[in-house]
């Protein structure tokens, strides 16, 4: 249901007033979201055109955004113990605006994330480094939780933002993975840890792949600057 479609309701009992308060409150702090990925969006393209005039490339292949739907914030407060409110899911939940930042090489995930790390608003919250430790299912990323100033007209709310840096290599991996694994009732099927281990004999295949290009493009540097 919509704001507007919300706003249309009879409001005729003191649930009903509830229910549109909560949900006003709900759809004002997707938006305050919504205003902290666009700050941090602005913040990697300009990073990623000044490398461009620099450098004659782009570090960053491509950005994806999203905010979690509705359903899944409410089930992950739900598994933590929480009510479904708007200071609980600001309390409890990092990852409500999630940025994915896709490079063309492994060094420049850790670039990305130092010129990140050294931006003067921007507080680093966590980081876990799947790259260097990847899961036991193969996944490996480069993860962020970040809080930013986003400037309303009221004043400025610290917001955050988990941020997904990864190779071209390991996002194709990570996508195909996420259709295939979550299949509704793979995990019973025949044969599902022979498929769990193909994916991880994919993963090591991918992350090879992505390690002998980055050696290609060292030896490349040691003459051009790229």
């Amino acid at each position: 249901m919509t704001k507007d479609e919300v706003k249309k309701l009879r409001m005729d009992s003191p649930e009903s007033l509830q229910f549109l308060n909560n949900a006003t409150k709900f759809y004002n702090l997707m938006m305050m979201y919504r205003c902290a990925i666009r700050e941090i969006q602005t913040k990697l393209e300009v990073l990623d055109d000044e490398f461009s005039v620099e450098n004659n490339r782009n570090p960053i292949s491509f950005i994806k955004t999203r905010i979690k739907k509705p359903n899944s914030i409410y089930n992950k407060l739900q598994k933590m113990g929480h009510d479904f409110t708007t200071e609980n899911i600001q309390t409890y939940l990092n990852d409500v605006a999630g940025v994915r930042i896709v490079c063309a090489f492994i060094d420049d995930i850790y670039m990305i994330s130092d010129l990140i790390t050294q931006q003067d608003d921007i507080k680093v919250i966590e980081i876990k480094d799947y790259i260097k430790n990847p899961k036991s299912n193969g996944y490996r990323s480069y993860h962020m939780i970040v809080e930013i100033p986003v400037f309303f007209a009221k004043g400025k709310t610290p917001m955050r933002v988990e941020l997904q840096i990864r190779t071209n290599g390991m996002d194709f991996w990570a996508t195909l993975e996420h259709q295939l694994r979550y299949k509704k009732g793979i995990e019973e099927m025949p044969g599902y840890d022979e498929i769990s281990e193909e994916l991880l004999h994919s993963a090591r295949a991918i992350i090879e792949a992505d390690n002998e290009m980055q050696r290609i493009k060292d030896k490349i540097g040691m003459f051009h600057e790229i």
